[in-house]
């Protein structure tokens, strides 16, 4: 597939990669996303910007081989404010788009429901002129049941009700104090659950089963603008490992007004041991309301058991169908659990890699597949997505005529939406992304991809090194000649300049839940190669801890998430540097953002023999301050385990800096709050130890602000060369 046919964008000539990289939003403007299949495989709803630089988010039909917009917010008159409740959702899902970002639909993909400003709009895709409701107040998650008649919504914590004529609209639950909403999800949930849903349809339509989340027991923050001292600080209920989450519980509320309060148990039997344990339900890791009835499951504090319940909506009795368990933690693949009539439940599983289990039938994906999602079913087979070489990840599908057949073959990252007999196939490949739309198999047309291209093309060479089988990308120079991304072999004669060695930047991820070293069209690909022209080899590391090999590699860091991580990062640079003599090891910086920061930083306190400087950004620095699900996870409870924090916390070890480091954190942030940046900076001070702090006045944990994201790459830059002693251009 040649790149033409794959994007439609070109690249701009007129500005540098920083420049493109912050006006594209990371080159992700003009992507379709958020797609959703009709029933019979007649329509594919998506989102999409209009172009690679348009910043706003248009809802888009893809029907009878043509695609069309349904609805534009620029000629609905969006005035772009969205309500609190709407901007702390976008943060937790990092939206960086305007306009429409996100919509539900009824059963049939006929009647779209969407927010803009904070005003319901709706739209039917056989009709196709929006139509604004009445509403008693600013709209958060609008939804419409399955039939269509009403839409569910919700508006100052309350979950409320409307017809789809704009007619009825009242309160089924509404909050009964300050800190209480029905229908949103908690910090947790949204962060570090992946559940940004809190209410769900009945298949009749005629009830909802919802979430109902008390943040009283939250401890209470506060993140202020010191650039407008003016403006009063803004205050977030932020449940930090060790205190008291919010508490979830779930109803049955119907439309006549009735409700029913769902039997939640209060902790597991036949609970793991451990060091430390807490059996008590605590997290409301997934809801669902099919056809067999309501579904939830419920986690305990330290992660290591779940029940998957069968709800009745009629008394809110539940039944256990399943108890989970692990010795280190659960972690569910999105999209499970699920059914089907021929395979029964779709459970997680986790021994040896994770994969899924039908319960109905026992049957589990092959030994060695990695399940990333399960993406839907469509009649009796599954859909998912699963690698079994880290770098790629295929789409699959499993019935039991045709057993498990792999669906896409060139190396890259496919995902896929089905419905009916269609499939909205997304692939990712090092060519560029191709949306293809498939109706029984056969190609039926494609979606555009309107993203640009990058006006610096990544050439990453894709490695795998030392014992442990580091998957690694490494970015040479655009000047040193051929640089086959497929090419695992080092020839010599293929590069220049000569004797000169390239000094060497790192710029690795490696944490839970995300991989860097892929075969796809990423955005950091461009980033790591615009850093090598500079005069680099750059090289980036999927260690110890990120997902897509095995379960022993997950759990490797249970206990201590920084030094397995940055032994992977040291023996890495060795072992590219037995491959490449190019590489200057004398000269080795290493860069990062969020948990990658946190490698940074943690890389030239631990290991100033491999690590020469460091560029650290949005760093958790005391881990003590990051939420309860996602640190206990790896690290336990501080109270009972505090040594786990204080081996990984970089706080405590500020008097061992001897490199220069460069601290960068936005002021806005409310996931990796500026309180880590400001302990470990002066922390570093109180050491005696000299470092570099550039704080980010108005930025949330991702930035993307042109002006902002451009120039922070070129200070890297500059803070690299001048901490390596480099000439500066």
């Amino acid at each position: 597939m040649s790149p033409s046919t794959r994007m439609k964008g070109s690249p701009v000539t007129a500005e540098d990669l920083p420049l493109q990289f912050a006006r594209t939003k990371r080159f992700s403007l003009g992507v379709p996303r958020g797609f959703t299949v009709s029933p019979d495989g007649d329509r594919v709803l998506f989102l999409r910007t209009a172009s690679g630089r348009s910043a706003t988010s248009l809802l888009w039909l893809y029907e009878n081989c043509e695609e069309r917009p349904l609805a534009d917010p620029l000629a609905l008159g969006d005035g772009g404010e969205v309500p609190e409740a709407e901007r702390i959702r976008r943060e937790r899902a990092r939206e960086t788009s305007a306009g429409i970002v996100s919509y539900a639909t009824d059963a049939a993909v006929r009647l779209v429901a969407f927010a803009l400003s904070g005003a319901l709009w709706v739209v039917r895709t056989d009709e196709g002129t929006p139509r604004r409701i009445p509403t008693a107040g600013p709209v958060v998650a609008p939804r419409p049941g399955p039939d269509g008649t009403h839409i569910a919504y919700v508006s100052g914590g309350a979950l409320r009700v409307v017809r789809a004529d704009g007619t009825g609209d009242r309160a089924l639950a509404e909050p009964e104090g300050p800190e209480i909403t029905y229908g949103l999800s908690d910090h947790v949930s949204a962060e570090s659950l992946d559940r940004t849903r809190s209410f769900w349809w009945s298949p009749d339509g005629d009830a909802l089963l919802v979430v109902r989340v008390d943040n009283a027991p939250v401890r209470q923050w506060y993140i202020g603008d010191p650039a407008h001292p003016e403006r009063p600080p803004r205050a977030i209920r932020y449940p930090a490992a060790g205190t008291a989450n919010a508490q979830l519980s779930l109803h049955v509320v119907d439309l006549d007004g009735g409700r029913v309060d769902v039997a939640l148990p209060k902790e597991a039997t036949s609970h793991p041991g451990g060091e430390w344990t807490d059996p008590a339900f605590e997290y409301l890791a997934h809801c669902d309301w099919s056809e067999a009835g309501p579904t939830a499951v419920v986690q305990t504090r330290d992660q290591r058991s779940a029940y998957v319940l069968r709800v009745d909506p009629a008394t809110g009795a539940t039944t256990t169908l399943h108890h989970l368990k692990d010795a280190a933690w659960l972690e569910f693949a999105p999209g499970t659990p699920a059914s089907t009539t021929a395979t029964g439940l779709v459970l997680t599983t986790q021994e040896g890699t994770r994969g899924l289990l039908m319960t109905g039938t026992g049957v589990r994906t092959p030994e060695g597949m990695y399940v990333h999602e399960l993406l839907g079913t469509a009649g009796d087979r599954l859909y998912f997505m699963a690698a079994e070489e880290p770098t790629e990840a295929h789409v699959w599908s499993y019935d039991a005529v045709n057993g498990f057949r792999r669906l896409t073959d060139e190396p890259g990252v496919h995902r896929a939406v089905v419905g009916g007999g269609t499939v909205v196939l997304d692939s990712s490949t090092l060519d560029g992304q191709m949306v293809e739309v498939l109706r029984d198999g056969a190609p039926a047309g494609r979606i555009e991809v309107l993203a640009e291209r990058p006006v610096t093309r990544p050439r990453p060479r894709f490695l795998t090194l030392g014992t442990r089988g580091l998957r690694a990308a490494l970015y040479l120079p655009t000047s040193y000649g051929p640089n086959s991304p497929e090419s695992d072999s080092y020839e010599p004669d293929s590069y220049g300049p000569g004797a000169d060695r390239l000094p060497v930047i790192v710029h690795s991820y490696s944490g839970p839940g995300a991989q860097k070293v892929v075969k796809a069209a990423m955005w950091h690909h461009a980033v790591n190669q615009w850093f090598a022209d500079q005069g680099f080899a750059v090289l980036s590391v999927d260690g110890r801890g990120t997902p897509g090999r095995d379960r022993a590699w997950e759990t490797a860091i249970h206990g201590d998430q920084l030094m397995p991580v940055i032994e992977d990062q040291a023996d890495a640079v060795r072992a590219a540097a037995e491959l490449f003599p190019e590489l200057d090891t004398s000269r080795v910086a290493v860069r990062g953002w969020s948990f990658g920061g946190y490698l940074a930083a943690g890389a030239v306190l631990h290991r100033p023999d491999v690590f020469h400087a460091a560029v650290a950004g949005a760093a958790p620095t005391d881990l003590r301050l990051y939420d309860t699900h996602w640190k206990e996870r790896y690290l336990g409870h501080p109270d009972v385990q505090p040594d786990h924090y204080d081996r990984c916390s970089l706080v405590a070890h500020a008097h061992k800096l001897t490199r220069p480091l460069m601290l960068v954190h936005g002021l806005a942030d409310d996931n990796v709050v500026p309180a880590h940046m400001l302990r470990f900076s002066a922390a570093l001070l109180a050491a005696g130890r000299p470092h570099t702090v550039l704080p980010l006045a108005g930025s949330t944990h991702l930035v993307a602000q042109e002006g902002v994201i451009d120039t922070l790459l070129r200070m890297d830059l500059d803070f690299i060369k001048k901490s390596l002693d480099l000439r500066t251009a």
